[in-house]
């Protein structure tokens, strides 16, 4: 192994894991957000599901952003 195919395993790693570790604390969070509203509206549960929904969705294309970068770094090993 040489020394440009060890930083790039590092560099895949560091994308995945950086790609994960955001997205999964914003969904946390957000989760957390909406429930604390839907228990306190209880009529807006619908309309606050589905943005929770949507924010999901969004923080989700992030980390296939990060896969794929990582698949692309993997190509040039």
């Amino acid at each position: 192994m040489t020394m440009t195919s060890g930083l790039i395993a590092i560099g895949i790693g560091l994308a995945i894991g950086l790609a994960a570790i955001g997205p999964g604390i914003g969904m946390g969070v957000a989760g957390g957000k909406a429930l604390e509203g839907m228990a306190r509206q209880p009529e807006m549960l619908g309309q606050l599901r589905t943005n929770m929904i949507l924010t999901f969705a969004f923080m989700e294309s992030l980390t296939i952003y990060g896969l794929v970068f990582a698949f692309l770094l993997l190509a040039k090993m």
